[in-house]
């Protein structure tokens, strides 16, 4: 947590992810270098990983995203900071079903490589800014993505990120995420008096 935050970004990973993700700290201390407080956290304990059926069961997952909103709004040390969530594979499922159920919680979103196709029932109800970012190799998540940016609301877009696939290990595509990610949060994820100059 930056001295002076100007917003929290909850991640929410996805399938076969930790907290201890490399992809994920990395863009976490991007965005700390950025001025924005992260917390990482588990979906799953290390049993619950081991049934493949609860990576994919997004209810579950949503209310543990839900638990962390929550947490968040109540912890001191983060009161008043406007929340975003960052989103991976299933985890982006999980945050979008979370905003739906805390709309009054969530300012933005953003997905990496995300499956909102898995919260398509809840699309239209999520309030918060969405972006989507997909690998321009990743086809059927692109094609997934599609369907799902056709349900959001406004605003919202998807960008596709050249050269990337589903885990954006090609050299420099992380990085595009990174920089679309800190502009879109900077956008809608900071309070009015830390907007000026962000972009």
């Amino acid at each position: 947590m930056p001295e002076t935050a100007t917003g929290l970004i909850i991640f929410a990973h996805g399938s076969g992810s930790s907290r201890f993700s490399p992809r994920n700290n990395y863009v976490a201390e991007a965005l700390g270098r950025a001025g924005f407080a992260t917390l990482l956290f588990d979906l799953l304990s290390p049993g619950e990983e081991a049934d493949r059926r609860n990576v994919f069961d997004i209810p579950v997952l949503a209310r543990r995203v839900c638990h962390a909103i929550d947490w968040a709004v109540a912890a001191v040390p983060m009161a008043g900071l406007p929340i975003g969530l960052f989103g991976a594979s299933t985890g982006s499922a999980a945050a979008l079903t979370a905003a739906a159920e805390r709309p009054d919680a969530v300012a933005a979103i953003v997905s990496r490589g995300g499956r909102p196709d898995l919260a398509m029932a809840v699309l239209d109800k999520v309030q918060a800014p969405t972006l989507l970012l997909v690998g321009s190799r990743d086809g059927e998540v692109l094609r997934l993505n599609q369907m799902a940016h056709a349900r959001l609301r406004e605003p919202k877009r998807l960008q596709v990120i050249p050269g990337a696939s589903h885990l954006f290990s090609e050299p420099g595509t992380l990085d595009m995420v990174i920089n679309a990610a800190t502009v879109w949060f900077r956008r809608f994820c900071t309070r009015p008096q830390d907007r000026k100059g962000s972009g």
